[in-house]
């Protein structure tokens, strides 16, 4: 099988050491250069043709995501961002993936070599998972999402106000990794205030978090928040699951509350897909619908298929439109087949389905 041509590009030569070692264990990945800063891999990009781009987000002369947006423009290709565990590492980190990015990898901030060499598996399944990512998808989504200013209601919403607002009888529950970070972002941009409520769970690491919430709220006339254990679930509001907890959707007397977990990972991952689309069909029941979006490997497949055969609609986004079909086509091939559509148009089946 042809190796991965890996190109490392990042201004530390100590990282592009650690990296290049933790790539040349691997069978199937092959670093054919490293570079220290854009102009060196521009350069690089154009005699070695890499398959996919590992990018530091911090350069000197130009930063990694300056870069990377006229990568994008100019020779379209997989890259797996090289962030750090930080409040402006998020922010910086979620604007590469809006450019195109298709993953990142959270970088220690201290004991770089001991660090760096512990996360050794999960860099290496990203590049795997950035070889077989869809360019094409990765260009239409960055393309595909005006920005909804905030309504006057939003701006102008108090407290006392959300909380008399109705409880949500029905729910959406969306489970979503690789790429998932735009795609929320170009579904929940066509869901109006009056929507019934909005779970998810997508892979992030818990510094993340905050940023990421915001940007959703900023995109949708929907109120997205990270929920506090036992907030009860309103209709109009986005439930986001931390990223180092379980979101779980539960019975509270005559209401449906989120739970939050502080439990092992499952599927390595947590929050997990899994567990919320589980609780929802053990608590919810068939009122909920199912969406699962753009990602690698499979967690909340399974659950998914558990949401359909007890009678809840689920809906999935289709293979030409996934940066990668791992999640929703894991659920294709169980059976979750009967709404399987492009992104564009995931919302408007969730309204249709509601």
């Amino acid at each position: 099988m042809e190796k991965i041509k890996l190109l490392i590009v990042d201004d530390s030569a100590l990282v592009r050491k650690l990296l290049t070692e933790i790539f040349n264990k691997t069978d199937d990945i092959e670093v054919i250069g490293t570079a220290p800063d854009a102009f060196i891999a521009r350069d690089k990009i154009k005699r070695l043709n890499p398959d996919v781009l590992t990018l530091d987000v911090e350069m000197p002369r130009m930063d990694g995501v300056t870069f990377l947006k006229n990568l994008m423009r100019l020779r379209p290709m997989p890259v797996v961002m090289v962030s750090t565990l930080t409040q402006q590492g998020a922010d910086t980190t979620l604007k590469a993936l809006e450019y195109g990015a298709v993953d990142f990898v959270a970088k220690p901030t201290t004991d770089l070599s001991n660090s760096l060499m512990a996360y050794a598996e999960e860099i290496v399944e990203k590049v795997r998972g950035a070889a077989k990512a869809s360019v094409k998808a990765i260009e239409m989504t960055s393309q595909a999402k005006p920005v909804k200013k905030p309504t006057v209601e939003k701006q102008s919403r108090e407290p006392s106000v959300q909380r008399v607002m109705g409880l949500s009888d029905r729910l959406i529950a969306l489970g979503a990794s690789t790429g998932g970070t735009e795609a929320i972002k170009v579904v929940v941009r066509d869901l109006p205030a009056s929507t019934p409520a909005v779970v998810i769970s997508q892979h992030l690491p818990a510094s993340f978090s905050e940023s990421f919430v915001k940007h959703v709220d900023e995109v949708s006339e929907m109120t997205a928040v990270i929920p506090g254990e036992g907030e009860v679930i309103r209709l109009g509001h986005i439930y986001i699951a931390p990223g180092d907890r379980h979101l779980q959707v539960v019975r509270s007397g005559n209401q449906f509350v989120c739970h939050l977990v502080d439990g092992p990972v499952v599927n390595r991952h947590k929050p997990s897909v899994e567990v919320m689309f589980k609780s929802v069909t053990q608590n919810f029941g068939k009122r909920a619908i199912g969406v699962m979006l753009t990602g690698m490997g499979a967690d909340g497949s399974q659950s998914l298929k558990e949401m359909k055969d007890n009678g809840s609609p689920v809906i999935v986004q289709d293979e030409d439109s996934s940066i990668v079909w791992g999640m929703p086509g894991e659920a294709y091939q169980l059976g979750c087949r009967d709404h399987v559509v492009p992104l564009d148009k995931v919302a408007e089946r969730i309204l249709s389905l509601v």
